[in-house]
């Protein structure tokens, strides 16, 4: 949206425009050197962190994604008085967006959302090349799955093989970029190399695994910030980035987990592989449950490889504990995937895409597949990873599930190598949905503790946000400008910019209506602020200003106004600064005051249609006004313009909500918003 609407408002000014945008699907409309060199100025809308280096020396303003969307005209006025950008990872100074934009997101998720979306692509690519070649050209063993040498198949699982070992450096590494820019991606990529294999490269007794990638990355990346701020002599600034930094970084970080932190994790992992064989004897419930968590904690970490090996180890003697290693394996994955299938809307466009190769890598048994999610979402996915996993492992106990080789998921039955096959299936089948249902659960407690609290001041409409970057040429006579589009934006023919699907999209979560006066039994809509009292079938007013007292007339009437006459007063001071007519039929005003006590949605239809001021010249029909307090605002205001947003974009759903017949039916179409 963010790529069109500042498309369309160059072409309407006469600026030349080239709009570049990045998301899930890699950057489409790339700015070229010479588009940037030509450019008069540099708009970049995006909620994540973007690469400045090839824009220094230009005029750079740098703005939420939604200012993209809302002040398209402003920002291509202000990009000509921006500060010019003289170098460095961060943003230009004083090249910040102005009001309406979203909440910032801090520097570490940032960093951390770099990492995952880097990871994602290895963790993919590896796990399913992985899977192809086992289900193809593998063999069951004792030892495990083989292959035969040098045959096809041995090769395309050596190659997957690969792709997994770069998988946890590129995420350290990556976390490390985002904070402390190229001189942090050497220490980075290597402190995550030794989270990933200490044991063979400098003889460890256990990995520290994803976790310890995350450590790395982040120690890397403020090992090197902290570096920066090291005053040096004149004559070797020229050196630091290039060599001074990333060779005394990467002997801190590397020195520092080899003799501290890698010395503890040896101690852990060695004693809780004796704790654990000594629990051979006990209950097989217990004993399963207690394999399953382990298995599912850190998905081929070092908790996960103890269990592994400890089942491996008694193999020939007690087949039962691989059995319910192997019950588990397969669920994280497996588990994932099916929460992208059950609440799509939970997730962006990349997650769901992952979720499904993490599906097929699962069938295979490859843990790992479920990593990108645990690392975007640690303290919902590992639990609901571990609750599943410890049903998984409970019930293959109960049921004496054997296996007889050193793998895990469905796959090995298809070997014969399990014993008590249909049990085996229930145990992956119950643990799986366990995971799935825990999962969506969680992230739905989370997003709705984040609707209710307090936060920041934001104020714009945010689909999902993604990078978006935008560049100006100087051939018309008015100056050209260069930008940078969101997701979901669609290609501009007077701009040429497309747009892909966000990394980062904000996910729009259904959450529980708190209670509130005067409120009607009625499907839940947007946590409960829109309901039977404010929704209206046909406006009696004509004009966008009597529309707007219209709706807050009728936000009032259920006793969360305090001053209807500030409330519209806000509303139209909010038009002022750029329309809310979003095109496509759509008009979203919305306030920030304190005369509204509680979060309140109206929703409101006009047959013939208002005039907006919407860039695309269509008459506001579907009308949603959103109040909040301004001391509550944050977060809860960006939210529920997310959630509209977002599923306005579906052409059936505005088509289901013009056709509703009456109050009732509108608030069933409504109850879509998810």
């Amino acid at each position: 949206m963010a790529a069109e609407k500042l498309a369309q408002a160059a072409a309407a000014l006469g600026i030349e425009m080239k709009v570049e945008t990045q998301g899930s699907i890699g950057a489409e409309n790339i700015l070229s050197d010479n588009d940037v060199r030509e450019a008069d100025g540099i708009i970049i809308a995006a909620d994540k962190d973007v690469a400045l280096d090839r824009f220094v020396g230009k005029k750079v303003l740098s703005v939420p994604v939604a200012d993209g969307i809302h002040r398209p005209e402003q920002l291509i006025e202000q990009v000509q008085s921006a500060a010019v950008h003289a170098g460095g990872h961060g943003l230009p100074a004083g090249g910040g967006g102005g009001a309406g934009g979203g909440k910032e997101r801090s520097a570490a998720y940032k960093a951390l959302m770099n990492g995952v979306s880097h990871m994602i692509p290895f963790v993919v690519v590896g796990g399913l090349l992985l899977a192809v070649s086992i289900a193809l050209g593998g063999h069951s063993t004792p030892k495990g799955i083989e292959f035969d040498k040098d045959s096809f198949w041995f090769y395309v699982n050596t190659l997957g093989t690969l792709g997994f070992k770069l998988m946890l450096p590129i995420f350290s590494g990556y976390i490390a970029f985002a904070l402390g820019d190229r001189p942090a991606l050497v220490p980075g990529m290597i402190g995550g190399f030794l989270a990933a294999d200490a044991v063979n490269i400098y003889g460890a007794d256990a990995n520290a695994g994803f976790l310890g990638a995350i450590a790395t990355g982040f120690l890397a990346g403020y090992l090197v910030l902290w570096i920066r701020k090291v005053k040096v002599p004149k004559f070797v600034q020229p050196i630091m980035p290039i060599i001074v930094i990333p060779i005394v970084s990467t002997l801190a970080l590397g020195l520092f987990y080899i003799y501290v932190i890698g010395r503890p994790i040896s101690w852990v992992f060695t004693h809780l592989t004796s704790w654990l064989n000594g629990m051979t004897g006990s209950s097989a419930i217990v004993l399963g449950a207690l394999i399953g968590l382990m298995i599912a904690f850190d998905m081929g970490g070092p908790v996960n490889k103890t269990a592994f090996l400890v089942a491996v180890g008694l193999i020939g003697t007690n087949n039962a504990v691989m059995g319910m290693a192997a019950a588990a394996i397969p669920v994280m994955p497996l588990g994932q995937g099916l929460a992208t299938l059950l609440r799509r809307k939970l997730y962006t466009d990349q997650e769901r895409e992952t979720g499904i190769a993490a599906l097929f890598m699962g069938f295979f048994g490859i843990s790992e597949g479920a990593i990108p999610f645990a690392a975007a979402r640690p303290a919902q996915v590992i639990p609901a990873n571990m609750l599943g996993g410890a049903v998984a492992g409970a019930v293959a106990g109960v049921a004496g599930v054997t296996d007889s080789v050193p793998h895990g998921g469905p796959i090995v039955s298809l070997f014969g190598a399990v014993g008590g096959a249909a049990m085996f299936f229930v145990a992956i089948a119950i643990g799986t949905a366990v995971t799935a249902l825990t999962t969506n659960a969680l992230i739905d407690i989370k997003e709705r503790k984040g609707r209710r609290g307090e936060a920041g001041a934001a104020a714009a409409l945010v689909p999902e946000p993604a990078l978006a970057g935008v560049a100006v040429g100087g051939g018309s006579s008015a100056g050209g400008v260069s930008a940078g589009g969101s997701a979901g934006a669609t290609r501009s023919a007077s701009a040429g910019g497309a747009a892909g699907v966000g990394d980062q999209g904000a996910s729009a979560l259904s959450v529980q209506a708190p209670e509130r006066s005067g409120s009607v039994a009625a499907p839940e809509v947007l946590s409960g602020y829109l309901t039977a009292q404010t929704v209206k079938v046909q406006l009696a007013s004509h004009d966008k200003d009597a529309a707007i007292r219209e709706m807050a007339e009728m936000l009032a009437s259920t006793g969360n106004v305090r001053d209807v006459d500030e409330l519209v007063r806000v509303a139209l001071a909010r038009e002022a600064q750029g329309t809310t007519g979003l095109g496509e039929e759509i008009a979203i005003p919305h306030a920030k005051t304190d005369a509204v006590s509680v979060p309140t949605v109206g929703f409101a239809r006009s047959g013939e249609g208002i005039e907006w001021g919407s860039l695309d010249g269509t008459r506001a029909k579907l009308i949603f006004m959103i109040s909040v307090p301004e001391a509550a605002a944050g977060d809860e205001h960006l939210r529920i313009l997310a959630l509209l947003s977002r599923k306005l974009m579906d052409t059936g759903f505005r088509g289901r909500l013009s056709e509703a017949s009456d109050a009732a039916a509108v608030l069933e179409v409504l109850a879509e918003i998810q």
